[in-house]
């Protein structure tokens, strides 16, 4: 990066990238004086919503319980319109209050078809049924294409 002379910019809780006129990412977590050490690359991972006018969407990567935890102890605001769910669905992620406290209309779960770890995993799936998610996953309907026109979010797939 040196050598190329790319400027870094380092993401934590707090940031705020503007891209156009309503339409910014706040980044919610990692939190430099909150660093988890389990699972660390996990826990750590960058947590940003996207907002556009009066939609949302929560980008989770692959933390686990203790990132959410504190995201909730920090009182983050977590609600969003979709939910890209966190750690392909495992059972590590998505706890019961962290996804009520998001209570997305739409969830969608990126996840290989019939993979190794059985994501996902069904108590995920309840959850987010419970708190009126639509889910939308990659394995049953391939690549999800999200549009946002006037207030109203469309869904396609392939």
């Amino acid at each position: 990066m040196k050598e190329k002379s790319i400027k870094v910019t380092v993401l934590q809780l707090g940031t705020r990238i503007n891209i156009e006129k309503d339409l910014y990412f706040d980044v919610l977590w990692p939190n430099s004086s909150q660093v988890i050490l389990e699972n660390s690359i996990n826990n750590n991972a960058l947590v940003c919503k996207l907002n556009y006018k009066k939609f949302s969407m929560l980008f989770t990567g692959d933390i686990e319980e203790g990132a959410e935890q504190a995201l909730l102890e920090n009182k983050v605001n977590l609600k969003a319109d979709i939910l890209k769910v966190a750690h392909h669905g495992s059972k590590s992620s998505s706890g019961q209050k962290f996804i009520e406290n998001v209570k997305p209309k739409i969830a969608l779960i990126g996840v290989g078809k019939n993979n190794n770890f059985g994501h996902p995993n069904n108590e995920i799936i309840d959850r987010l049924k419970n708190v009126g998610s639509k889910i939308y996953r990659t394995d049953l309907d391939g690549e999800i294409q999200i549009l946002v026109s006037k207030g109203k979010i469309k869904v396609k797939t392939r």
